[in-house]
């Protein structure tokens, strides 16, 4: 494709190394098939990111996918071409909205974390920008709407359920917030697709080790924006745009359904579930790679318990679940990729709550009883916020740093509910944790 002058077609919320390793790459391959036409507009969605380094690299960056495959070790190394240009709309607002104008955008895509997609109800209209990621999108849709152009296809990649439809419920919110219109609020709904999707690909981000070490220095001197990731990929969409999106055509794998539903419960129950209960124990016991967990016999032995014991119950113990959750320790265990464990923590109040409470209520409901395991994962992320260096919020990390044991569990606004019915074993977990030696702590899971 080269520097051939292509049509800018997708916006993107989100410039992180997950996007990278899976969506632009994904319509990189489009591109060099020639089963699609277009490129990519990356939109910073918070004040601190890497759009000018991906301006200065022209929106190029190399790309290692890299693992097991039919038996066979395999490393693919891509130069992805797919982005165009990025924005950052905190320094330049007016590059952002104009974004709106162009007829040829017909696709969003975002990632911007479970705590990305949230109704905040403070900023107004002409704040430039607006917080919140929904706020941004529905600036942008408002001045769509008003240039008379067609609505787009909104595929949402976060880790929350429904996360269509979550975006939608958002966006309508600041349209009545900000007293847009009914005809908007109509246009919205129906000239709009708000995709509710699953993503999978582990993403292991800027290889930083090989970097220093110059292994990959004869391939690509010089990119700051080396990505890794593993060669698994999945993307369900709920709808079939097919026509203009011909994901499957170039051999992408892709399942356009009904219903996605029951494909992200196994997915982040499973998988994105055990990372996030693994993490913040393993951290504190001092590891720092996902490889290293799966090699160390107490944390490997925890996480066994959390899917074996308590997630894959909770869920349904079906040979399909018990086939996904024996592919989940084969991918953590993947020697081509180096997952460090505080990549994972990002945000990791707002993943727990998405990725793994569910599981301890519907375990608590079903059983009539809490879940061990699941519930000294609890403890270990209040002991990380407490005494580890979460990257959060700067109100998350306050809080959870600040207040004891019932204030955090007592926090409807962090959890969702009260759930002060955890204490007893929270506490317990907690207890070991924070007096205890880390040999101690973690023998109760043999």
């Amino acid at each position: 494709m080269g520097d051939k002058k292509v049509k800018e077609t997708v916006i993107q919320f989100g410039e992180g190394g997950f996007l990278r390793s899976f969506v632009d790459k994904f319509f990189d391959i489009m591109n060099k098939a020639g089963t699609y036409e277009g490129k990519i507009v990356v939109v910073q969605p918070i004040a601190n990111g890497l759009c000018d380094v991906l301006n200065e690299q022209k929106g190029k960056y190399n790309l290692f996918l890299r693992g097991i495959s039919y038996g066979k070790e395999v490393c693919e190394h891509t130069l992805v071409e797919s982005i165009s240009r990025a924005i950052n709309p905190y320094t330049d607002y007016q590059a952002y909205i104009s974004l709106a104008d162009n007829p040829d955008f017909r696709v969003i895509v975002s990632n911007t974390t479970e705590a990305g997609i949230e109704y905040l109800g403070t900023e107004k209209p002409d704040d430039a920008p607006p917080k919140s990621f929904p706020a941004k999108l529905t600036a942008l849709l408002y001045r769509r709407y008003v240039n008379k152009l067609p609505g787009f296809i909104i595929l949402s990649c976060e880790l929350i359920d429904r996360n269509g439809d979550e975006l939608k419920k958002c966006v309508l919110k600041y349209a009545e917030l900000w007293n847009l219109g009914k005809d908007f609020s109509r246009w919205v709904e129906q000239e709009n697709s708000f995709c509710s999707t699953l993503v999978d690909r582990i993403c292991t981000g800027y290889p930083k080790d090989e970097v220093e070490k110059k292994q990959l220095s004869a391939i690509c001197p010089g990119d700051k924006l080396i990505d890794t990731a593993e060669i698994f990929h999945l993307w369900v969409i709920e709808g079939d745009f097919e026509e203009e999106l011909p994901f499957r055509k170039s051999g992408i794998n892709v399942i356009w359904t009904d219903c996605v539903d029951g494909y992200k419960k196994r997915k982040v129950r499973i998988l994105n579930g055990a990372h996030t209960s693994m993490v913040p124990a393993a951290l504190l016991y001092g590891l720092s790679t996902v490889g290293e967990c799966m090699k160390d016999g107490n944390i490997r032995g925890f996480l066994e318990k959390c899917i074996y014991d308590e997630i894959l119950p909770t869920i349904g113990d079906s040979e399909e679940n018990r086939e996904f959750a024996l592919a989940v320790f084969e991918r953590f265990e993947n020697p081509y990729i180096k997952h460090m464990l505080m990549s994972i923590a990002l945000n990791s109040v707002s993943k727990f709550r998405v990725r793994v409470l569910p599981t301890m209520l519907e375990y608590r409901e079903k059983y009539g009883k809490n879940p061990k395991a699941l519930c000294f994962s609890l403890a270990a992320l209040i002991a990380f916020y407490k005494k580890g260096t979460p990257d959060d919020l700067p109100e998350v990390t306050a809080f959870m740093k600040n207040s004891d044991l019932t204030e955090i569990l007592s926090s409807e606004k962090t959890w969702g509910e009260d759930i002060t019915f955890f204490a007893n074993e929270v506490e317990s977990g907690y207890t070991l944790i924070t007096e205890k030696p880390k040999e101690e702590w973690l023998k109760w899971v043999k």
